[in-house]
């Protein structure tokens, strides 16, 4: 009896976590690993699977409920705005083994994690995680994000490299980046980029597929626009607002 309420509560669990799942839209990449799925969310919460191994990125509550999404084995913090460090999100789809990658302002908010400073490497379980800086350089603005405080993230999962920008503008460490096959830039000013600031920062190292993201109520027929004549670069709009 114990054990099929047990298999029970697997079945029910396992349900309710598809449920979850299914009313975001997903791309489906394959890997020479296996197969990568990015989920996307909304705003700069993210979600990728790669071979069952699942990484959440800002994940923040109001645009999921985390409690029917899958327990992360990497979480990654991009900094303390509350649209990006909500505390009980992670605390739903944390473990014990769960691997938090976040900042040292964001440590000393939650006390807790493995902080990564602008320029780390670590490898965590066969994923290559890279701390890059993300400011703003626009002046008046540099108060949203200063420099050498917020990280953005390369990701290098089954030899796919990712580029999640966090929130900057097109800064002149992006001119560095390279073999970059999908990158998430943010596309609302003040805070981040206009889309002219996102043309100019896709230009600087042209990843092979864009997707803007955390771009609120900017238009972002603007950047399709601007980009046209970008031959090598793919952009794909997803509800990220």
């Amino acid at each position: 009896m114990k054990n099929i309420i047990f298999v029970s509560i697997i079945i029910f669990t396992t349900a309710l976590q598809s449920v979850g799942q299914s009313k975001f839209e997903k791309d489906v990449f394959k890997t020479p690993s296996g197969k990568l799925t990015i989920i996307f969310i909304g705003h700069a919460s993210l979600m990728f699977n790669f071979n069952g191994k699942i990484i959440h990125v800002d994940p923040w509550n109001r645009f999921a409920d985390y409690k029917t999404l899958p327990k992360a084995d990497i979480i990654l913090v991009t900094h303390h705005h509350p649209d990006h460090l909500d505390t009980n999100a992670i605390t739903m789809i944390s473990k014990n083994e769960t691997q938090i990658i976040l900042t040292s302002t964001v440590y000393d908010i939650i006390k807790k994690g493995l902080v990564m400073s602008n320029g780390d490497k670590k490898n965590i379980d066969g994923i290559e995680i890279e701390a890059l800086p993300a400011y703003n350089t626009t002046a008046e603005r540099e108060k949203y994000h200063p420099k050498d405080r917020d990280n953005g993230y390369v990701l290098t999962i089954g030899k796919k490299r990712i580029y999640i920008a966090g929130d900057t503008e097109n800064i002149p460490e992006m001119a560095s980046l390279i073999n970059i096959d999908i990158a998430f830039l943010p596309m609302n000013q003040p805070y981040t980029m206009l889309p002219e600031q996102v043309a100019d920062a896709v230009n600087k190292f042209n990843p092979k597929i864009l997707y803007p993201y955390h771009y609120n109520d900017t238009d972002v027929s603007k950047l399709k626009e601007l980009m046209s004549k970008n031959k090598n670069v793919e952009i794909r709009i997803k509800p990220l607002k």
